[in-house]
């Protein structure tokens, strides 16, 4: 009998296992592997099935050696072999350690290679190898002349010791302890040589470039028109908004500032002034010739249309571009069907999502990062960061917590005590006392490239000492600069300050800023715990439970408090959800309700599948989750969110939604009234936002951002017609207002069945100023509006009775 020894999920490509190894029941499969001609340096070519069958039978047999099957999303894969080299293959020839292990990998050969995938294979074997703590050091000796899987071994973290002479070959004895393979997967940047240039650039492709722009120029198409900046003129006869059909397609052309080039595309016109462009109907022609789609023309072409200045749009096109390269990599990738993502694990759903923000359409600017450094901290890459640790001067440093933690219960727990000694000891080492020191964590990318330089004055005069990296593996999510904790995933989420400027704004968090983080959380927690609506929905949030700034007096002297010079170094730790999922439940991001996979299939659609429930009592459940604790939230506490998908967590049960998880809470929630009454150091979140701009909370930040695009997910899968969607929405409103008759009177101040709403629109503030296209200071001055919108749910609105 064969078991499973070992899983890992590699962001990237998904899940790897390793079983144990059946001599005569796997001979076939290993005969076909080991004799082919990309296997030579296994020097079995020669060799039929009996002998195969009789060689993994004598390692089976041997109590030094054994062999597995490696899985890769649960079909066999490649080979491992684990052996003591002290007394097998080595024995003799080396200088032995306690706790070295050797191993041999072989990948199944293959006509259709999969990018990444031996350096995921290899990885996964190593993981395996040093979850054993009496596995000091790995040893391999490959064939000298097998110059690819040295470069590979290298890649992981293995030294070469020199050539060691074994019985058919000559092998190139080399090492990698487990520092080594730890430095190697903690990505941090020594250099551009530390990716190999023409690999970091290989989802370059024409083809991959060409499809990424078509979904690209389709999203510029219709998030501009839905925005009133394009007015798209129909080709032929427009369905009639009155007719049978109002969201018909029908052919429309949209045409360049100079009149020379020619957009003509399909669309269907839904609720919202929602423009559901079919990409494959797309054309572009100049005097009667077609040319290819292309991103950065459009926005040349139509820079006028778009008010594009001419200090805005070099930056744009820069992200424009970048955002193109991200998509194009997440095409080359192999995909993961919608139906099997949705069964997958957290942080797989996570990595994979391909859409970014639905609305904006230059959603993946970061501009900073370099090639090299996309491949390291990228979402979508999925590589594993381990943190660097600065310990900052505590006459320049601010903590805050929440009132059921301090700084010493915080640093053990997320640290523990072995890596707590190593950096108190490296400060003594410098003759520092670690009592004067607090540790924070930052971003690598936020050390190598501004800190060590523009904080240089205070890491000479050891006000900053750099302590390395921490222990865990965390991934990026797709806010870039939060991580979750994939080594303990019951450890704290670490927020970072990352000086890259991504969707118009420098992503910096500010010293004085973060001070109140914990209080606001403290706060919040509270209100809905006591609030009865709220806990019956089951909401909770994800806590900033603790927040830590470092404050460079210089800086400060010389810049206002928004100035990204104040937003270097800072970071806030927030829960995770997995202490608190119950059993039987998963979690995916909210964003993923928007995902579709390059065949069509829908991810919500997979999860209506698996819950067995009618497609409306499941969106409703969705509803009630999500919806109804914002509602409550603005009715009864003038208190917005900022619920886009990716600061939602959904709890998932066979496929329903349980509840919601709201994040990102002390930077993103407002307290729509100056003089509500808040504890003082909740004061931060009140602004004075206009009575008619209140609503805009739901209609802009949930109807138009959010569910205008899960409306056509929903009927693009024939889960439900439109009707039915909104209606749904309706009901859920109309739910809820029946539930609270004493906010009647706001209700009606605030009609959320009016039948229409101001038209506040997000693309329209990046390309006015898309390095800082709000003002914090005053966020409801920045708004852009265009004309108003139809509320979808107007015409479902129950009847009132005396």
């Amino acid at each position: 009998m064969t078991e499973i020894v070992y899983t890992r999920t590699d962001p990237r490509l998904g899940e790897f296992a390793l079983r144990t190894l059946d001599p005569a029941a796997d001979a076939e499969l290993l005969h076909s592997w080991v004799t082919h001609p990309k296997a030579a340096f296994w020097l079995m070519g020669d060799a039929d099935v009996a002998r195969v069958a009789a060689e993994y039978a004598r390692i089976a047999a041997d109590p030094h050696h054994d062999a597995f099957v490696g899985l890769w999303r649960g079909e066999p894969a490649f080979l491992v072999e684990r052996y003591d080299p002290a007394r097998v293959e080595l024995a003799g020839r080396y200088p032995a350690r306690p706790g070295d292990v050797g191993m041999h990998f072989l990948c199944a050969p293959t006509d259709a290679p999969v990018s990444g995938f031996t350096r995921a294979v290899i990885t996964t074997v190593m993981a395996w190898l040093f979850a054993d703590p009496a596995h000091r050091r790995v040893v391999v000796e490959p064939d000298v002349r097998n110059t690819a899987v040295h470069a590979l071994n290298a890649a992981v973290g293995f030294t070469p010791a020199g050539t060691v002479a074994l019985p058919a070959k000559t092998g190139l004895l080399s090492f990698c302890t487990r520092a080594q393979f730890a430095a190697t997967t903690a990505a941090q940047p020594q250099g551009p040589d530390t990716v190999d240039p023409q690999d970091a650039v290989a989802h370059l492709t024409p083809d991959t470039w060409a499809r990424a722009n078509r979904l690209l120029v389709r999203k510029a198409l219709a998030e501009f028109s839905h925005e009133r900046l394009l007015t798209p003129e129909p080709v032929g006869p427009a369905p009639e908004p009155d007719g049978p059909d109002p969201g018909a397609s029908a052919d429309y052309e949209v045409t360049s500032d100079d009149g020379t080039v020619t957009y003509r595309f399909a669309a269907r016109r839904l609720a919202l002034d929602h423009w559901h462009i079919d990409p494959a109907s797309i054309t572009r022609r100049r005097d009667g010739v077609e040319l290819p789609l292309d991103a950065l023309d459009l926005c040349v072409e139509l820079r006028g249309t778009l008010g594009l200045t001419d200090r805005v749009l070099p930056v744009y096109l820069e992200e424009i571009t970048s955002t193109l390269a991200g998509w194009a990599y997440k095409l080359d990738r192999p995909e993961i069907p919608a139906a099997e993502l949705a069964r997958a694990d957290f942080q797989t759903v996570e990595t994979r999502m391909t859409e970014g923000h639905p609305g904006f359409v230059a959603n993946n600017g970061r501009i900073g990062f370099g090639i090299d450094e996309y491949h390291r901290y990228a979402p979508e890459v999925g590589r594993p960061v381990r943190l660097l640790w600065l310990a900052a001067h505590r006459d320049h440093t601010t903590f805050t917590c929440t009132a059921d933690t301090d700084a010493d219960a915080l640093y053990r727990a997320e640290l523990g005590d072995a890596t707590l000694a190593g950096f108190a000891a490296t400060l003594t080492g410098l003759g520092l006392d670690p009592a004067d020191y607090l540790y924070l964590p930052v971003h690598p990318w936020q050390w190598w490239n501004r800190l060590a330089v523009t904080f240089a004055a205070d890491v000479a005069e050891q006000r900053l000492v750099c302590l390395g990296p921490g222990p865990d593996e965390h991934l990026a999510q797709q806010s870039v600069r939060t991580f979750f904790n994939v080594t303990h995933p019951q450890r704290h989420y670490v927020k970072t300050a990352l000086s890259v400027l991504n969707m118009g704004f420098v992503r910096g968090l500010s010293a004085a800023y973060m001070e109140a983080t914990p209080a606001i959380n403290d706060w919040l927690a509270d209100l809905i715990d006591r609030d009865e609506v709220l806990a019956s929905t089951g909401l909770t949030i994800l806590r900033e439970r603790a927040a830590i700034g470092y404050r460079n007096r210089r800086f400060e002297a010389a810049t206002d408090r928004y100035s990204p010079y104040r937003k270097m170094l800072a970071a806030l730790w927030r829960e995770s959800p997995v202490p608190g999922l119950e059993p039987g439940r998963r979690l995916a991001t909210m964003a993923s309700l928007l995902h579709v996979d390059s065949a069509g299939g829908s991810f919500a659609a997979a999860l209506v599948a698996e819950s067995g429930l009618p497609a409306p009592v499941w969106l409703r459940r969705y509803l009630d989750a999500y919806l109804t604790p914002l509602l409550h939230s603005l009715y009864a506490y003038d208190l917005a969110f900022m619920p886009h998908g990716e600061n939602v967590i959904l709890v998932l049960r066979d496929g329903a939604v349980e509840r919601a998880i709201f994040k990102d809470i002390a930077e993103e929630i407002v307290v729509m009234n100056p003089d509500a009454d808040l504890p003082e150091a909740v004061h931060r979140v009140r602004a004075n936002i206009p009575e008619g701009e209140k609503i805009l909370s739901i209609f802009t930040d949930v109807f138009s951002c959010f569910l205008r695009h899960l409306n056509v997910v929903c009927t693009d899968a024939g889960l439900l017609t439109e009707e039915e969607f909104w209606r749904a929405v309706a009901d859920c409103a109309s739910d809820y207002a029946a539930r609270v008759p004493h906010l009647a009177d706001r209700l009606a101040r605030h009609d959320l069945f009016a039948p229409e709403f101001a038209h506040s629109c997000l693309n329209r503030l990046q390309l006015r100023d898309n390095q800082q296209m709000v003002d914090l200071s005053d966020p409801s001055a920045a708004l852009q509006f265009a004309g108003t919108l139809d509320n979808p749910i107007a015409p479902y609105a129950r009847r009132r009775t005396a």
